[in-house]
């Protein structure tokens, strides 16, 4: 056997993984543009409320799901 075949690097999974979070940065990209209006809204009044802070908090998260999937793209992580 030649250099790389058969070798066990994991390289054919690694490039599935890498294609499955781009389509993942296509969805969770648009579910992050439609949530950031939510939280631009509820910003001023997280200060407030405290249950506005909380739901602030977790829309932060979502808007941010496309930075993490292009982070597990690169790395080509697993899914699960």
């Amino acid at each position: 056997m030649g250099e790389g075949e058969g070798s066990g690097d994991g390289g054919c999974p690694g490039i599935c993984w890498a294609i499955i979070w781009l389509v993942l940065i296509f969805v969770t990209w648009w579910l992050s543009f439609l949530l950031s209006w939510f939280y631009i809204i509820l910003l001023p009044f997280s200060g407030c409320f405290k249950t506005c802070g909380d739901v602030e908090e977790m829309l932060l998260r979502v808007i941010k799901l496309p930075k993490t999937c292009g982070e597990n793209m690169v790395a080509m992580k697993p899914v699960c």
